[in-house]
């Protein structure tokens, strides 16, 4: 039965003709048996969280057990209130949405410009773009947070919009995908008269939803779970994030251990499902991203 799934995969590194070879179905098995506890290592953490997060402070502290005493969801329910966490579900929503829509059209702009229509210099802008992959975000957040404030721009969602819809990475993601694209198709568009700008958006996005779909992916859990601009931008005021509000509830004299576990998981339930539901879009975009011609 187990060999059953691989009787119609004629592609990939393990075909079905190659389980005529006994050595291959070990080595079948043995990879099965790593991806499982490869996936256990890594939902461990997750779970221990949601379980220590039933105790009180008194089991947490002294028992060893993974398993709670009971499971008393009332505890959720008050941290819940007590944190009045549907606020900032909401502001987490906004920056999310916001963050998502800039970073599909500013980096599939600039991807449009440097994959498919190619002006004069567009290798040496690439150039930049890769070069700055190289540099960590958080070397020029002190002068981002300077210019936030000079232009009137604090307080306000929009810096973390944009800030999204500057991402090297995702840059490349969309060049790529889009230099693979036919080309018959952006040269009929321009014979019916569509300028770039429609070719853009009649044209290139809508063969591009694998792709949007991956970068899709990436911008809500990287919005979601961003936490310094936010608090740099956000903090003091009523449009403060999930990930601004669980910090300022661990440094409260009130919370305890407990408390802050019930909180992470809390904020660690959108991202969680948002990956769980679209995993397979994500290897098949990034698959397909990285193919040329």
């Amino acid at each position: 039965m187990f060999y059953n799934r691989y009787r119609k995969k004629t592609e990939g590194v393990i075909r079905f003709f190659d389980l005529s070879s006994p050595i291959t179905k070990i080595v079948t098995v043995l990879i099965f048996v790593a991806c499982i506890i490869m996936l256990l290592i890594s939902i461990f953490p997750a779970i221990w969280v949601f379980l220590a997060s039933f105790k009180d402070i008194a089991e947490f502290r002294k028992s060893a057990t993974i398993l709670p005493s009971d499971f008393d969801f009332s505890k959720y329910t008050k941290t819940w209130n007590e944190l009045k966490f549907t606020r900032y579900y909401i502001n987490s929503f906004i920056s999310v949405t916001g963050s998502v829509v800039c970073a599909i059209i500013f980096n599939g702009l600039l991807a449009y410009v440097l994959g498919v229509l190619k002006p004069k210099g567009h290798k040496i802008v690439f150039t930049l773009v890769m070069w700055s992959l190289l540099i960590p975000p958080t070397t020029s957040i002190v002068a981002l947070y300077v210019n936030i404030n000079k232009i009137g721009l604090n307080q306000s969602f929009l810096p973390l919009w944009l800030a999204m819809g500057a991402n090297a990475f995702w840059v490349v993601l969309f060049k790529q995908y889009f230099e693979s694209l036919p080309k018959e198709y952006i040269e009929a568009a321009r014979l019916d008269g569509c300028n770039d700008f429609q070719i853009f958006l009649k044209i290139i996005m809508p063969l591009s939803k694998p792709i949007i779909a991956v970068v899709t992916i990436f911008a809500v859990t990287a919005a979601w779970s961003d936490f310094l601009l936010p608090f740099l931008v956000l903090a003091g005021t009523d449009k403060e994030t999930v990930m601004v509000r669980l910090f300022e509830f661990r440094t409260a004299s009130k919370s305890t251990d407990v408390d802050v576990l019930r909180a992470i998981a809390f904020s660690i339930i959108p991202p969680t499902i948002v990956f769980a539901l679209f995993q397979k879009q994500i290897t098949k975009g990034i698959g397909a991203g990285g193919i040329k011609g």
